[in-house]
């Protein structure tokens, strides 16, 4: 039970509904995940979050080509980190704490609609309900048995969590590492935590699907990383959200509702195309479920497409334009950044700031890409 799942089932027993949980694991369980909040989750997330926050970024170093890199900083948070067996089981809690019932190591193995409601199976009874949701991860079975047909696609990320008795800078400093010169077409990362780093990459772009390689070439040349012991990694798949969703004249393709089946979180396939952050979308659309479910079995009239209305206004375009960027980011050749990097760095700074500000919440991916195009009007031009 993650982010979405804890999320959703703490909304849906604040607005007074009984919710039955099942999660296939115990907690604390590990998550393979780089552990990254962007800060404008604290606008989502009760403000005791932060009891469980394993560090805080206020710099963020972006890597891009050769040796090149920039550096950002700011006096407010960028980003929060997390270790995920410690996150996900405070947001298990907060969810028991409202009177949510979570049955751990109990499986769902099959998921039924009925006439008048759904009935899941377990390898330890049968259970029936009135909505199912899914909130089991990219390869959910709710999604699998309620939504057939449905066009989803991952993308392979690699992590691995290094750990050591002396304190890194980027402990030291605060400081997050992007780097585009670690994959072909997606990126690596290295994220602070309090007795290590975490780190990993992901490629998004089809046809470039080599993580392995790129997770040995980044260890290996990023100077970040020298003389550092780094276990192998783990691979997982990144459930980013559809890309003929982020086409202009195509209708909005997450299928998160049918019939009485809704889809939250890395089920759904909400998760940024270019940068794949996914809690905020696991939590944010917990949120928007619980709401509309609530209203739903109180007014059957409103239904619970009103969910994926309000997804779509709030996550659609931006994914669209996330989508749009990535296209351009991932596509270009590496030598391109160097060269931008090199020829125009005060515009290329701006940019990196920019997205360190949507990362805080003081931007979207709608105004930053309007800022670009009128950049683009005079191309590198004055601020």
């Amino acid at each position: 039970m993650g982010p979405a799942g804890a999320s959703t089932a703490y909304e849906l027993s604040q607005l007074g509904l009984s919710v039955l949980a099942f999660d296939k694991q115990v907690h604390p369980r590990n998550k393979v995940c780089g552990g990254g909040l962007s800060a404008r989750i604290e606008r989502i997330l009760p403000a005791d979050f932060k009891t469980v926050v394993d560090g805080t970024v206020y710099r963020v170093q972006f890597a891009y080509g050769g040796a090149d890199s920039f550096i950002v900083e700011f006096p407010q948070p960028v980003a929060y980190m997390v270790m995920r067996p410690t996150f996900d089981q405070w947001l298990v809690e907060k969810a028991r704490q409202v009177g949510v019932e979570i049955r751990e190591d109990e499986s769902v193995l099959a998921v039924q609609e009925l006439e008048d409601g759904v009935e899941v199976a377990t390898g330890k009874g049968r259970y029936r309900g009135r909505v199912v949701i899914g909130a089991d991860g990219a390869m959910s079975v709710v999604a699998q048995q309620c939504f057939p047909g449905r066009r989803v696609r991952n993308i392979p990320a690699l992590e691995s969590e290094c750990h050591g008795e002396t304190p890194h800078a980027f402990q030291h400093t605060q400081t997050a590492l992007i780097s585009l010169r670690a994959a072909k077409k997606g990126y690596g990362w290295v994220f602070p935590k309090k007795k290590g780093l975490s780190l990993g990459v992901g490629e998004f772009v089809r046809g470039a699907n080599r993580p392995k390689r790129s997770f040995e070439d980044f260890i290996s040349h990023e100077s970040a990383l020298a003389g550092l012991s780094i276990p192998s990694p783990l691979g997982h798949p990144l459930p980013i959200a559809h890309y003929q969703a982020n086409r202009r004249g195509h209708q909005w393709t997450g299928s998160l509702v049918r019939h009485r089946a809704v889809l939250v979180g890395d089920a759904g396939h909400l998760v940024d195309p270019l940068l794949g952050e996914g809690i905020y979308y696991a939590v944010r659309s917990g949120q928007l479920a619980a709401a509309s479910v609530a209203a739903t079995l109180r007014d059957p009239k409103r239904g619970l497409e009103e969910y994926e209305k309000n997804a779509e206004a709030e996550f659609g375009l931006e994914f669209r334009v996330a989508s749009r960027l990535g296209a351009i980011i991932y596509g270009l050749p590496r030598a391109c950044h160097w060269w931008a990097g090199r020829t125009f760095p005060d515009t290329y700074q701006r940019m990196l700031r920019r997205y360190c500000e949507l990362l805080q919440g003081r931007e979207t991916y709608q105004t930053l890409w309007a800022k670009i195009l009128q950049r683009l009007k005079g191309p590198f031009g004055r601020s």
